[in-house]
C-alpha cells in the first residue's frame, strides 16, 4: 500500500478514477505551498516542485499492484511518479511533470487556481458580455 495524492483525472468523477479499482478515498487534501501547477494542453494537470502554490487533490491508500498495473499505465508520458509534500507536512506519491517537459508550449500555468476541477469549470463557462 502507498499513499498517493491525485489532483487530476484520477480523482472522483475523473476519466481515470476507475483505474483505482475501487480504492476508497481517505480524504480531500492540499499540497504544501511549494508547487507550480499546469494545465497540459487542457488535457490533464501537472504539478512541478518549482513554485509557491498549493494544489487541491485527493489522498488514497493505493495497493502497489493497482498503481503498477492500472493507474501508472494510464498516465500520460509527460508525467512521472514522484513524492510531494502535503499541507500537513506528510509525504505522498503523486504524478508530477517531468523536468524535461517544463518548457513545453502546451503548458498553461494554473497555479493561481490550484484546483483542476475549478480550472476546468472556468474554461466551460460562457463568456460574460
Amino acid at each position: 500500500m502507498a499513499l498517493i495524492f491525485l489532483n487530476g483525472g484520477g480523482m472522483r468523477g475523473g476519466p481515470l478514477h476507475h483505474q483505482l479499482q475501487g480504492t476508497p478515498l481517505l480524504r480531500v487534501a492540499r499540497s504544501a505551498p511549494k508547487y507550480r501547477y499546469f494545465s497540459v494542453g487542457d488535457r490533464f494537470p501537472a504539478m512541478h516542485a518549482s513554485g509557491t502554490g498549493s494544489v487541491v487533490g485527493e489522498l488514497y491508500d493505493l495497493p502497489l499492484t493497482v498503481l503498477r498495473d492500472h493507474l501508472l499505465p494510464a498516465e500520460p508520458p509527460e508525467l512521472e511518479i514522484g513524492v510531494v509534500e502535503l499541507a500537513d507536512g506528510s509525504a505522498a506519491l503523486a504524478t508530477v511533470l517531468r523536468d524535461a517537459c517544463l518548457g513545453s508550449a502546451e503548458l498553461t500555468d494554473i497555479t493561481a487556481v490550484g484546483d483542476w476541477r475549478a480550472y476546468l469549470g472556468s474554461r466551460r463557462r460562457p463568456p460574460v458580455s
